[in-house]
């Protein structure tokens, strides 16, 4: 019988622990070809995720894999992260959390076992710099 991972219950119980607090639970992912996020968010090969229930909609923790729709630069996005990718859930006003060795790539999960829905066109990159805004009379 194979062991089963405890990164999915400790993700879900800090998760638990952040929302009863009043913190904002966040996600550090190190993003490969299995994670379904928006590349244009993606620095070094990581992404910080806000995973609130304010911020995400129709959020799943299971155990291999986190599913939720969130909005990026106003764009709504299907994310999908397998449980293995996570590297730290936290508290954001506090830093407190769990950090997490990282796994070899080869032990995350195929693709065949991804969500079903089907991945959105690239996304555009968002834009830089300082928004701006016009009055218009």
């Amino acid at each position: 019988m194979a062991e089963i991972s405890t990164k999915p219950y400790l993700i879900r119980a800090l998760y638990e622990w952040c929302v009863d607090s009043g913190y904002t639970p966040q996600l550090l992912v190190d993003v490969d070809d299995h994670t379904q996020v928006p590349p244009g968010f993606v620095e070094d090969g990581k992404i910080v995720l806000n995973i609130s229930a304010g911020a995400t909609r129709n959020l799943k923790l299971d155990n291999e894999w986190v599913l939720f729709s969130a909005r990026f630069g106003g764009v709504s996005h299907e994310i999908a992260i397998p449980v293995g990718r996570v590297v730290a859930i936290f508290a954001r006003e506090n830093g407190q959390g769990l950090h997490f060795e990282p796994i070899d790539a080869a032990d995350s999960p195929k693709p065949s076992s991804a969500p079903t829905s089907t991945p959105p066109e690239e996304p555009p990159v968002p834009p830089r710099g300082k928004p701006a805004l016009k009055i218009v009379k």
